[in-house]
């Protein structure tokens, strides 16, 4: 057990959205390889969650934010 890492984490390529419980002000990141999926996504954890969508990452940087 060492010290933890204090560089952030690069992202992956692709559409990332935040899943978070109803009213919590923390969620989780979630990676889909193109738009079409995480659309699918989306449509599927928004009935019990709360849903952002953060956009396009390519090469750990924002390259759009998807509508």
């Amino acid at each position: 057990m060492g010290r933890p890492a204090t560089k952030p984490l690069d992202l992956r390529d692709g559409f990332y959205i935040e899943v978070r419980n109803r009213g919590s002000k923390t969620g989780i990141k979630i990676r889909r390889d193109n738009k079409k999926q995480m659309e699918f996504a989306i449509k599927e954890y928004e009935r019990l969650k709360d849903v952002i969508v953060l956009g396009e990452y390519k090469d750990g940087k924002l390259l759009s934010k998807v509508s």
